[in-house]
């Protein structure tokens, strides 16, 4: 999961400065996110898929379909 977030993260330009204020989190939280060392809630989760335009499903690892599908 971590590595998945610093991907999505990285693929923005985004810093994890930027990523903790936008969402309300401490930097040294995201940072931990992203290294593995620390498991998002889910509440958490949902905040970082809805920022990032993606699905809790790709930040987990259950899809490597990183966009949301619309449906028919």
């Amino acid at each position: 999961m971590g590595n998945r977030l610093k991907e999505l993260r990285e693929s923005q330009n985004l810093t994890a400065g930027y990523v903790s204020t936008e969402l309300g989190m401490n930097r040294n939280m995201v940072a931990a996110y992203e290294r593995g060392e620390r498991t998002p809630s889910l509440k958490t989760l949902v905040k970082l898929a809805q920022f990032y335009n993606t699905t809790t499903d790709y930040i987990l690892g259950l899809t490597d379909n990183k966009w949301t599908q619309k449906k028919r």
